[in-house]
């Protein structure tokens, strides 16, 4: 059986809040194995964050995965949250260096952790969480290589990551390199592909452009001229994301990833077509 999990991002209006607390009504009778919530640089995103894993924990049944990264914070910043995290029952957080507001080049605070590595080390010293980190098929923007990405993967393992969630891919065989350049490098902690059904393939381009992820010429052409009809961008999106995701299990993938932007419809249609997660038919995945 299939395991799913889904991503989340802290609302930043009442309208977005209401968004939000419908997408998980909707996906949570799938039942993930967790779900995780996004964690931005600045003082009010991340007071967002720590409210909404906390409604996660005391209004839901799911298990929330929290994000952590170390811009612009101190250690002793840092370490705080991951206490606070603590107390409120979380026992689950996707470490993350994270990007600079500004999106320029990675600085670390002058009292802070160097980076993802040593902030893995700190939540593994302290105990009591299961760790996540980051992976990237289609390597980093500031990587060197793939292979430098890989390196960075074993050593955030070594200090102590348990999983690792991918960044969302559309070229599906990517996945595939990169699962057999992970096994090739000895790595067998559980690689999670991660899946971005959505409707607005523009937003999408932009998100891909930012992220370095590419963008097949035949996904563009499927979107082409649909800026005004967004019922056949929803098919194309459904039809998409399950092809994408039908593939890699039939290719041995035990968990899926799926970065919901808050949007739920998309997402349950796809778990519910290929029968994973809680509220489901049995069906075989051919």
């Amino acid at each position: 059986m299939t395991g799913i999990s889904f991503e989340f991002f802290p609302p930043k209006s009442t309208e977005a809040e209401e968004k939000l607390w419908r997408s998980v009504e909707r996906l949570e009778p799938l039942a993930p194995d967790f779900v995780s919530v996004t964690y931005g640089a600045g003082g009010s995103t991340r007071d967002r964050t720590h409210a909404c894993v906390r409604r996660l924990v005391d209004e839901t049944g799911l298990q929330p995965a929290a994000h952590l990264t170390c811009v612009a914070a101190s250690r002793a910043e840092v370490d705080g949250v991951v206490e606070a995290y603590a107390e409120a029952g979380i026992s689950h957080i996707v470490a993350l260096r994270g990007d600079m507001p500004d999106m320029g080049g990675f600085e670390p605070h002058a009292e802070g952790y160097e980076g993802s590595v040593e902030l893995v080390e700190a939540i593994s010293a302290r105990g009591g969480f299961d760790i996540t980190v980051s992976a990237y098929p289609e390597k980093h923007p500031e990587s060197r290589s793939l292979e430098d990405d890989i390196d960075l993967l074993k050593a955030k393992i070594d200090a102590g990551a348990t999983r690792a969630i991918t960044q969302f891919v559309f070229d599906t065989p990517a996945h595939l390199r990169f699962r057999d350049a992970v096994a090739a490098a000895g790595i067998s902690i559980p690689i999670i592909p991660g899946i971005m059904p959505t409707t607005n393939f523009a937003g999408a381009r932009r998100m891909a452009a930012a992220c370095g992820t590419a963008v097949p010429d035949w996904l563009s052409a499927a979107y082409e001229g649909l800026d005004d009809d967004l019922e056949t961008r929803k098919h194309i999106a459904a039809s998409i994301a399950t092809d994408q995701c039908r593939t890699l299990i039939n290719e041995g993938f035990e968990y899926l990833h799926f970065y919901t932007l808050n949007q739920a419809d998309l997402t349950f249609a796809v778990c519910r077509i290929l029968g994973l997660g809680g509220d489901r038919q049995e069906s075989d995945v051919v």
